[in-house]
C-alpha cells in the first residue's frame, strides 16, 4: 500500500511539473484562455489588469518557485522514511521519543504540497518560502503586484504574504477592557483568533487552502480529500489515528475539488462536497489536524529558530558593531521602536539617553501582539483593485475596484468583505475605534534573504521585499524614514502625485488610506540619516542563520537584484493613484460606521 501511494504522488509531482513547464514555456499564456491538460484540468487564465500591474517574469518566476518547493518537499519525505516511528503509549496517549519530529515533519510536508490546491500548482510555500523569512519569494511580484497570485492564475490576494517565523505565539484575540485595546489573533486584520482551536497561527493555517485568491479550494472537505490521497498519509495516520480518513467521499468530490472556489457552478456554496453529518465532522477533524500539524512546523526551530545575531549577543557570544549597537540604542530610545516591537527591556525617550536595563526575556518576540494603524498610504499597484471583471469560472474578485479601502481589523470585527466572520458579536461595536489597524508583527527575520542576496537594501546585490501590509514601501531605509518623517513630509495626495520638486518615500508621504486611528508614537522622531541607517542595520542582527544554518534558505535558484538607492528602492515603478472614488458602502457604510473622520 505504502509504496502504491508512492506512485500515486510521484504521478501527482510529474503533472505539476508538467503544468509548470508549460507556463515557463508559454504554451499556457498569460493572456485570457483557457487551455486543456492532459488529466482535463483547466487552467484558466484571469487577466484583467492593465500594463505593468503583472511583472514580465511571473510565469517563469511561479516555475521557478514551484521547482524549489519541490526540493524542500523531497527532503521532508527522505527525513519522514528516515523517521523512527513513534511509540503511542501511556494515558493521555503520547507518542514517544520522536513524536515532536513526526508531527513538525507532517507539516513540513503539508506546507510544501501542492496538491492541496485545486491545479494541483499552488502550495502554502508558493508565497511563504524560508529564504524569504518564509514571506513572498518572488521579487519582481514583491516589487509590483503586491500580492502574489494563486491556483487560478491570476486571480491576486489584496495583501503581502505575512511572515511564519513566530507567528505560533502569538495569543487567542482577546479586548482588553482596561486599555481598550484588541491584542493576539493571526493574519494582519486578526480574524485567525483562535477562537476554537485556541491557537491562532493553527486557524491562520486554515484560511489559504479555501481562500478564492490563493490555492482556492471551493471546500474545507477537499483537503480531507487530497490528504487522503497523499503520499504521507501513512505519517498523517501515525500521529493522528488510523481511522482519520474513514470518509466517504461521493463520486463527484474529484471534479469538485478540482474546480476553484468562487465559481459560479456552485452558487455560493461553501460545502458543494454532499457528505452525511458524520463525514462532514470527520472531515473537519481532518482539517483541525491538518492546521496543528502546520502550526507544529511553524514554531519548531526550522522555521521559528532564535538564532539571530541579536539571540547570540543575549547570550554573550556576540558583540554587537558599532553601527549595530547605535541601531539597537536608538530601537529602544529615540526611535521609539520598542514601544510597540518589544525586546524585553524598556523604552526610553528622553533625548540622549540609553536603555541600561537587564533583558527581562531572553527569547524576546519584538512584538507587542498589537493592532496599530501607521497611516500607510493607499497602494495603486496592488493587483486586488484591477480584479472587478468575472473570470471565466464566473467569479469576480472585487467588485468594488477603487471604493475598496483596507480597514484592517475594523472590517474583520464587522464581518465584512475582505475579511473573515467573526466569532464575538460584542467586539462589533469597537470597530470604529480599529478602523485602519493591522497587526503589530514581529520585526523578527523582517531582513532575511537568501544567502546570495545578502540584504533587502538597494544597492545590493539585493532581495526585494515588500513591506507592511500592502508592500507600499520597498526597503527598511524606507520603512524607518516612513516612521520617522510621515508627518513632517505629509503631503495631501495620493501616491504618484507628489508635487514636483519632492521625492515619493524621501520628502513626500501622499496621505493614509484610513486618517482613523492614527499612531502618533512615530511620524516625527528627528532621527539622522545615519540613525535612520543604524537602525537598519539593528533589524538586520534579527535575521535568523547566524548562530546555526537557517534550514531550505539555500533553495533559491533566482537573481539578485543590483544598483539605485534604497532611500528610493522601486521608485521606477510608481505609478499614479487613479481618481478615487468614495469608499464603497459594503465597506465603509456597515454598521458602526467608520468615524470621527469619513473614509475618504
Amino acid at each position: 500500500m505504502r509504496e502504491e501511494r508512492r506512485w500515486i504522488g510521484l504521478l501527482s509531482l510529474s503533472a505539476g511539473i508538467i503544468v509548470a513547464l508549460l507556463i515557463c514555456t508559454g504554451l499556457i499564456s498569460v493572456q485570457a484562455g483557457a487551455q486543456k491538460t492532459d488529466n482535463d484540468q483547466h487552467l484558466r487564465v484571469y487577466n484583467p489588469y492593465p500594463p505593468s500591474i503583472l511583472p514580465s517574469d511571473l510565469s517563469s518566476e511561479i516555475a521557478r518557485v514551484l521547482r524549489e518547493v519541490d526540493v524542500i518537499e523531497s527532503r521532508a519525505l527522505a527525513r519522514w522514511r528516515a523517521l523512527k516511528p513513534p511509540i503511542l503509549t501511556g494515558q493521555p496517549p503520547i507518542l514517544q521519543d520522536t513524536g515532536t519530529e513526526a508531527t513538525e515533519t507532517l507539516g513540513e510536508l503539508m506546507l510544501f504540497d501542492k496538491n492541496i490546491s485545486p491545479n494541483r500548482n499552488q502550495a502554502c510555500a508558493s508565497c511563504h518560502m524560508p529564504y524569504a523569512g518564509f514571506s513572498g519569494p518572488i521579487p519582481s511580484v514583491n516589487l509590483t503586484m503586491v500580492a502574489f497570485p494563486g491556483t487560478v492564475h491570476f486571480r491576486a490576494g489584496k495583501r503581502t504574504a505575512q511572515r511564519h517565523p513566530y507567528s505560533p505565539f502569538f495569543p487567542v484575540l482577546q479586548y482588553n477592557q482596561v486599555q481598550g485595546l484588541f491584542f493576539g489573533g493571526n493574519f494582519f486584520d486578526s480574524r485567525a483568533t483562535g477562537y476554537l482551536l485556541r491557537i491562532p497561527d493553527a486557524e491562520q493555517a486554515q484560511g489559504p487552502p479555501v481562500d478564492t485568491q490563493e490555492m482556492g479550494f471551493p471546500d474545507t472537505a477537499c483537503i480531507a480529500f487530497r490528504l487522503s490521497q497523499a503520499m504521507y498519509r501513512p505519517l498523517f495516520e501515525e500521529v493522528w489515528g488510523k481511522g482519520s480518513f474513514d470518509i466517504n467521499f461521493p463520486h463527484e468530490t474529484a471534479r469538485i475539488c478540482a474546480t476553484p472556489g468562487g465559481a459560479a457552478v456552485f452558487g455560493g456554496s461553501t460545502r458543494p462536497i454532499p457528505l452525511s453529518p458524520t463525514d462532514r465532522t470527520r472531515a473537519n477533524t481532518v482539517y483541525d489536524h491538518w492546521a496543528q500539524s502546520i502550526d507544529s512546523y511553524e514554531q519548531s526551530v526550522q522555521v521559528s529558530a532564535f538564532s539571530s545575531k541579536f539571540d547570540a549577543f543575549l547570550a554573550g557570544k556576540y558583540k554587537l558593531t558599532a553601527d549595530e549597537m547605535a541601531g539597537f540604542q536608538l530601537f529602544n530610545g529615540k526611535g521609539n521602536c520598542n514601544s510597540c516591537h518589544l525586546d524585553g527591556r524598556g523604552t526610553t525617550l528622553k533625548p540622549g539617553q540609553t536603555d541600561t536595563s537587564s533583558a527581562a526575556m531572553v527569547n524576546p518576540l519584538f512584538t507587542c501582539f498589537g493592532s496599530a494603524n501607521e497611516g500607510l498610504p493607499l497602494n495603486p499597484r496592488d493587483a486586488f483593485y484591477y480584479q472587478t471583471k468575472p473570470d471565466s469560472y464566473g467569479f469576480t474578485p472585487n467588485p468594488y475596484g477603487f471604493g475598496y479601502r483596507d480597514l484592517g481589523l475594523g472590517t474583520f470585527l464587522r464581518s465584512g468583505f475582505g475579511s473573515g466572520s467573526s466569532p464575538n458579536v460584542s467586539w462589533r461595536q469597537y470597530a470604529p475605534t480599529v478602523d485602519g489597524q493591522m497587526q503589530v508583527v514581529t520585526a523578527r527575520d523582517v531582513a532575511l534573504t537568501p544567502p546570495q542576496c545578502p540584504t533587502t537594501e538597494a544597492p545590493g546585490p539585493y532581495f526585494q521585499k515588500g513591506f507592511f501590509h500592502n508592500g507600499y514601501i520597498k526597503s527598511l531605509k524606507q520603512l524607518v524614514h516612513f516612521y520617522n518623517t510621515r508627518d513632517k513630509y505629509a503631503y495631501p495626495v495620493t501616491s504618484g502625485h507628489c508635487p514636483p520638486g519632492t521625492t515619493e518615500k524621501v520628502d513626500c508621504w501622499p496621505m493614509p488610506e484610513v486618517r482613523n486611528n492614527i499612531d502618533m508614537t512615530s511620524g516625527n522622531l528627528g532621527l539622522t540619516d545615519e540613525e535612520e541607517n543604524q537602525i537598519v542595520k539593528f533589524l538586520e542582527t534579527l535575521s535568523d542563520g547566524f548562530t546555526r544554518p537557517y534550514l531550505n534558505s539555500d533553495t533559491f535558484t533566482g537573481a539578485c537584484m543590483k544598483g539605485g538607492s534604497a532611500a528610493t528602492q522601486g521608485n521606477e515603478l510608481l505609478i499614479p493613484t487613479p481618481p478615487l472614488p468614495p469608499c464603497a458602502s459594503a465597506i465603509c457604510g456597515v454598521a458602526p460606521v467608520p468615524g470621527p473622520k469619513p473614509i475618504p
